[in-house]
C-alpha cells in the first residue's frame, strides 16, 4: 500500500528521490495547494448589506486610508457569512490590475460559495470608472463558469462608498 510516490516508494523502477526521470521523460509532479492564515481569527460577519461590506472594508481592513488602490475579495458561505478576505492586487494611485485567475483561486481554497468585490478609490471619490464596471462583469462571466457568484463590487472612498449592484451596475 504504501509502495507508491507519495510514500517515497517505487512505481516501474522510478524512485521519487531519482531526478533525472524528469528531464528523460518528460514526467509530471504532484502538485498541492495548501492555504495559510495570515491573521485572524476575525470575528465571523453576516453580509447582508453594501453598508456591512462598508463597515467591514473600514473596521477590519482600513481600506478608506491606503494611498494607492487595493483589490479585495471577501469570500463567504452559502448562508453569507464571512469565510476570508484577500488583498488581490494593489496597485497604484488610478488602478489595480485584477485578473479572474487571482481572485477565483483562494476562493476555491476557501470553498467560497459567493464573493464580494471591494476596492478603494485613493482619491476619496467612490465613482465607480467604466474600468471597474468592466471588470466586475468580467468576474461575474468567470464566476458563473466556476458556479461562484459575484455578489456585488464595493467601491469606497473618504466616508463613502457605492455598490455596483445598488446603482444598477451588475
Amino acid at each position: 500500500m504504501k509502495n507508491n510516490l507519495f510514500y517515497g516508494g517505487e512505481v516501474d523502477g522510478f524512485k521519487y528521490t531519482d531526478k533525472e526521470y524528469n528531464r528523460e521523460t518528460g514526467s509530471y509532479y504532484w502538485v498541492t495547494t495548501r492555504l495559510l492564515r495570515e491573521s485572524g481569527p476575525w470575528p465571523a460577519s453576516y453580509i447582508k448589506s453594501p453598508e456591512d461590506v462598508y463597515d467591514l472594508a473600514k473596521d477590519q481592513l482600513d481600506i478608506e486610508n491606503c494611498d494607492r488602490e487595493h483589490f479585495v475579495a471577501i469570500f463567504l458561505n452559502h448562508k453569507g457569512i464571512v469565510n476570508a478576505a484577500e488583498v488581490i492586487s494593489v496597485g497604484g494611485l488610478h488602478s489595480s490590475i485584477v485578473h479572474p485567475r487571482e481572485v477565483f483561486k483562494p476562493a476555491l481554497l476557501v470553498s467560497a460559495a459567493s464573493i464580494i468585490l471591494l476596492h478603494n478609490h485613493p482619491s476619496g471619490d467612490p465613482t465607480p470608472s467604466r474600468e471597474d464596471i468592466d471588470i466586475t462583469n468580467r468576474l461575474i462571466e468567470a464566476g458563473k463558469l466556476m458556479g461562484i457568484e459575484v455578489l456585488d463590487h464595493v467601491v469606497v472612498g473618504y466616508d463613502n462608498y457605492v455598490s455596483l449592484k445598488a446603482r444598477g451596475f451588475i
